[in-house]
């Protein structure tokens, strides 16, 4: 008699569920800022600079390389929600990075060439939900883990 293989692939734990909702709406969020008409103002978006007058959903200031970082952030959200340990580590971390986004907000005049993202009030009161939100998630969900029998990992309650 021969073992056999399940032809499932085992579940995957929850901080990397998290990451990869999280990784799919950055991803949504990055085309979407593409869009005419969910983007006003597209008409006037730049590359990157604070004269970029497009708005997602007509609040939050976006440009190019705005929307690229969506993007960009999306993906590596993808990739790393593949493993625990770089699920964890791509909320908690990521969750810094948008608290750090968010604190450079509060501070860089909207008006100058150091608001290059570029960002506006809404922007950086969203980038404070995110940063405490991703970095809850990742804590919260990411705790200490372990192999199954299958070789998958799984939160240790």
């Amino acid at each position: 008699m021969t073992a056999r293989t399940p032809l499932t692939t085992p579940a995957r734990a929850p901080v990397q569920q998290a990451a990869q909702v999280v990784g799919l709406v950055f991803l949504l969020v990055g085309v979407l800022g593409f869009i005419p008409g969910i983007t006003t103002g597209y008409n006037e978006m730049q590359f990157a600079s604070h004269h970029s007058e497009a708005r997602l959903l007509g609040i939050f200031q976006v440009s190019i390389l705005h929307n690229i970082v969506h993007l960009l952030f999306g993906i590596a959200g993808l990739v790393m929600a593949r493993g625990f340990a770089s699920a964890r580590t791509f909320l908690i971390g990521g969750g810094a990075v948008y608290l750090v986004l968010w604190l450079y907000g509060l501070i860089v005049e909207k008006d100058t060439g150091a608001n290059f993202v570029p960002l506006n009030s809404a922007d950086d009161w969203l980038h404070f939900a995110l940063g405490v939100g991703m970095i809850a998630l990742g804590v919260m969900l990411g705790g200490r883990h372990r192999a199954d029998h299958r070789g998958s990992t799984r939160a240790v309650p």
